[in-house]
């Protein structure tokens, strides 16, 4: 038992040892290298296991790039190019689709791409196939003040030369949708709008909207226009609105002012009830005084008594009513 148990650990251990030496000198991977015509030495493999870079993902690119003809690539390069960060196959993907499709990119410029961030190989698809952006929808105002809301599809092909600092998607899309807003709102009516959709996209290819972008728009296309609000009868109406309120504003000021007026001169005609009062209080105490002085008689007071009731009698007339007992002469009544 004790000699099998040994030969189990050898083996084991031998196959163990086997892997860790295959795993540093991948014998394999360098064999198929230089049946492709990749020639790169077994020392090299192996160094870069302790550099951290997967000789696999370098042999294959290197073989990728032999089979196209892009012998100008060196192991170095990819290395270099791994080790900062970047994908290594989708670079060479790229070189070769833009090989193949007589699109000039060198190997500096595809690695500057993919560093930036963007997909360099989706880049170089683009160019040969053009990709269409649908922008949102862009609502403007022609001058009869009728709205008018667009959609429009923008053909656009990558420029390859534009892709490193160059603008993306959403520039596009918004000096489209600023170039929609200014050839809608220079037209004269929302009919020459609906009648040529087509003005609106020459206007705004007109204006070189792709400069500084990571685009070349090839085409404009309007493809919807919907007729949104009457937006100057809406202005108008609020502008009529806040002419109402303005008004009644200054109605009611006016009538505010009124109503202050009348309680003032209902204030001044208590203020002279006042004084008329306080000026008949005094006649009785002048006339008691008279008689003190010896300068008013009784038949002078009777005299004034009379006269006091003719006047009432002649206002009970007037208003058409009898005067107050209390009122009339005591002579008249005996008469």
């Amino acid at each position: 038992m004790e000699f099998s148990y040994s030969w189990i650990i050898i083996v084991v251990a031998s196959i163990i040892g086997l892997w860790i030496i295959l795993y540093f000198i991948p014998i394999g991977l360098w064999f198929t290298a230089l049946l492709s015509g990749v020639r790169i030495s077994l020392l090299q493999l192996i160094l870069m296991r302790w550099r951290k870079v997967p000789p696999n993902i370098i042999v294959r690119s290197m073989i990728e790039a032999t089979k196209a003809g892009l012998e100008f690539i060196k192991r170095d390069e990819l290395e270099a190019h791994y080790l900062a960060g970047g994908h290594v196959e989708q670079v060479i993907h790229s070189l070769v689709s833009a090989s193949k499709a007589n699109i000039e990119l060198s190997f500096k410029m595809a690695t500057a791409i993919d560093l930036a961030g963007r997909d360099v190989l989706e880049a170089v698809q683009m160019s040969v196939n053009p990709k269409v952006i649908n922008t949102p929808p862009v609502t403007a105002v022609a001058k009869d003040g009728i709205q008018l809301i667009a959609l429009a599809r923008v053909t656009v092909r990558a420029n390859i030369k534009q892709l490193v600092g160059g603008a993306g998607e959403e520039t596009v899309l918004a000096r489209v949708g600023e170039g929609i807003v200014s050839s809608i709102g220079s037209s004269k009516s929302h009919k020459e709008v609906l009648e040529n959709p087509d003005s609106i996209s020459r206007m705004v290819l007109e204006k070189g909207l792709d400069a500084g972008t990571a685009f070349e728009i090839l085409s404009i296309d309007v493809a919807d226009i919907d007729i949104g609000k009457n937006i100057g009868a809406v202005l108008q109406m609020d502008q009529a609105n806040a002419d109402k309120n303005i008004a009644q504003a200054k109605a009611e000021e006016r009538r505010a002012m009124a109503v202050a007026t009348e309680q003032e001169m209902k204030a001044k005609a208590q203020e002279a009830r006042a004084k008329v009062i306080e000026a008949e209080v005094q006649v009785p105490l002048a006339m008691a005084e008279a008689f003190r002085n010896g300068n008013l008689g009784i038949m002078d007071y009777y005299k004034f008594k009379n006269i006091e009731a003719d006047t009432n009698m002649r206002d009970s007339i007037s208003k058409g009513s009898k005067p107050p007992a209390s009122k009339i002469n005591p002579k008249e009544k005996d008469s």
